[in-house]
């Protein structure tokens, strides 16, 4: 019984070097985009963003005077998905260029919220690109125009920035960084932009995406009832032959905050069983693989076998090593990378915590609404 704990500390342990030597380098940060020149483009004309905003009020506002700073002649139309709030009225008074603020109908059986409103901001737009901008991002001057910049230069159809998550108190701090570690580790960035991969990888806060493309694949209504829309949007255009682009960046920020442990978790928690298809199994799997590859490097420390404590101090270094880029992007501290097995630990919970919620007959509740029944 020993030997084969040893041995599976060993396999445990090399599953980090493993990952670092992957050629699509999961854990790195070269996808990036980021505005350097910070001037605005001066036509947007060919651009409309479109805004879904169900009880907004908090952020709208910072994310209407971030579009202001993109560039002339630039469409907005914020769809006000039934907002009890008043985010309708703050957004036309936050926004001096082409607005246009529609009143959202009831939802149908069958789509998610946001999904729906985009749609039905979808039918108004008469440009040849679109941007979907989540309500409670806020965009560096001129990201748009460089987001317009390399779709054109680079021929894609697609482009998605992984929004900055507010890392300002202490839970925001450990957990988000991390959060976009286990992203990118679930869906390589590399392998997402790589147009022979079936892999589709977007992130919904901010994407730019051509008209003709998205009519395409049946507008929002193809994804309508998806929960990840996001993955499953990059996913249909690549089926289609369209090349789509995902990044990190500073440039798209979210004013979102989840200032403690509870307010991450149930973000957390809305849609991690989502991602392992509501399987028990895949939940049991990803229990066993977790548990193995971020503790085995840790108990292997104090096994009294000099060859296992070696190979768990050659797995915890490349464990730090892997996840010190997305640390670094983030400008926190290096000394954070020692968390990541305790924070792992805490999103496995999380996960629990969300299938727990799915086998109790709620699958994803998100602006009081719930999707979906077990």
């Amino acid at each position: 019984m020993s030997e084969l704990i040893s041995i599976l500390i060993i396999l445990g342990s090399l599953a980090w070097p493993c990952i670092l030597l992957l050629p699509w380098k999961p854990g790195s940060t070269r996808e990036r985009l980021d505005n350097v020149d910070a001037s605005p483009e001066r036509d947007l004309s060919d651009v409309t963003v479109l805004i879904p905003a169900r009880n907004e009020a908090e952020s709208i506002s910072g994310t209407l005077r971030g579009l202001e700073q993109q560039g002339q002649n630039l469409a907005v139309v914020v769809i006000d998905d039934r907002s009890s709030d008043g985010t309708a009225d703050l957004a036309k008074k936050s926004f001096r260029g082409d607005l246009r603020v529609l009143r959202g109908e009831e939802l149908p059986a069958g789509w998610v919220g946001k999904l729906w409103a985009l749609e039905q901001g979808r039918q108004v737009v008469t440009t040849e690109l679109i941007v979907l901008l989540d309500a409670d991002i806020e965009l560096a001057s001129g990201t748009i125009g460089a987001l317009k910049s390399k779709l054109k230069t680079e021929n894609l159809d697609l482009i998605s920035l992984m929004a900055e998550l507010r890392m300002q108190t202490l839970w925001e701090k450990v957990l988000s960084p991390a959060f976009i570690f286990f992203f990118k580790l679930l869906y390589p960035f590399a392998v997402g932009n790589d147009p022979r991969s079936r892999l589709g990888v977007a992130a919904g806060g901010c994407i730019l995406i051509r008209a003709d493309k998205l009519e395409a694949i049946g507008g929002f209504g193809a994804l309508r009832t998806s929960i990840i829309d996001d993955c499953e949007l990059a996913k249909r255009v690549k089926q289609i032959g369209g090349k789509p682009w995902i990044g990190l960046t500073h440039s798209a920020k979210s004013q979102r905050p989840y200032p403690s442990l509870g307010s991450f978790w149930n973000m957390v928690a809305r849609t991690a069983f989502t991602q392992l298809q509501y399987s028990a199994l895949l939940l049991l799997l990803t229990t066993l693989l977790m548990v193995f590859v971020f503790w085995c490097p840790v108990l292997g420390l104090a096994h009294r076998s000099m060859i296992v404590r070696t190979t768990s101090s050659v797995g915890l270094v490349s464990m730090w090593l892997a996840y010190l880029p997305v640390v670094r992007f983030y400008r926190q501290t290096p000394f954070l990378v020692i968390t990541l097995p305790i924070v792992a630990s805490l999103y496995l919970l999380m996960t629990w915590s969300s299938a727990v919620r799915y086998w109790r007959g709620q699958r994803s509740i998100w602006k009081g609404r719930s999707y979906g029944r077990a």
